[in-house]
């Protein structure tokens, strides 16, 4: 798959989740991303700057046209810390790291680098999430998660997950919600 291609997938995939995830302008997507899965590899083993460039690409346009934040998940070794901008961190705790190719991974180094006022945060609470490559990113999702079966399946060789969320129905009699 072409860096084009890897960027038109996402973006798809990013706009079919805002349709049937019923997204809104002010909410979050995070995205958990193994470029090393995109490109045949092994995650962790050999990430690349250039198509995680074509993922951010894909997936910040479509976001940012619909006033959607993106939220970047660092790999496991910044404790899967969140990149976004100031302005989707609200009232979070900031903590100090900046995300490197090998420390914090591909995607989210070059979401720090294309991002205007990025931060991280060590959590969030997202309202739907693409997860490609199997990064695991329903740590960072709102309670409670759907899983949604896109028409993308995947992302380059890279299996793609995504997901939305909804209020939890508590009491015995389910209210209708927006």
């Amino acid at each position: 798959m072409s860096l084009s291609e890897i960027k038109n997938a996402v973006a798809l995939a990013a706009a079919e989740l805002i349709e049937k995830g019923n997204l809104k302008a002010g909410m979050t997507v995070v995205i958990g991303c193994s470029t090393s899965e995109v490109g045949g590899g092994i995650i962790g083993k050999s990430g690349s700057l250039e198509v995680a460039e074509a993922i951010y690409d894909g997936a910040s346009e479509v976001l940012s046209k619909n006033g959607i934040y993106l939220a970047a998940q660092c790999c496991e070794h910044l404790n899967r810390a969140i990149v976004v901008e100031r302005e989707a961190a609200k009232n979070s705790e900031i903590v100090c790291a900046v995300p490197k190719m090998h420390a914090g991974g591909s995607f989210a180094t070059t979401a720090y680098k294309k991002m205007s006022d990025p931060v991280l945060l060590e959590e969030i609470k997202a309202d739907a999430g693409l997860d490609i490559g199997a990064t695991l990113i329903g740590m960072h999702l709102k309670k409670v998660a759907v899983p949604l079966r896109l028409e993308v399946k995947k992302i380059g060789e890279a299996p793609l997950f995504a997901a939305y969320t909804r209020p939890k129905f508590i009491g015995g009699i389910r209210a209708e919600y927006e």
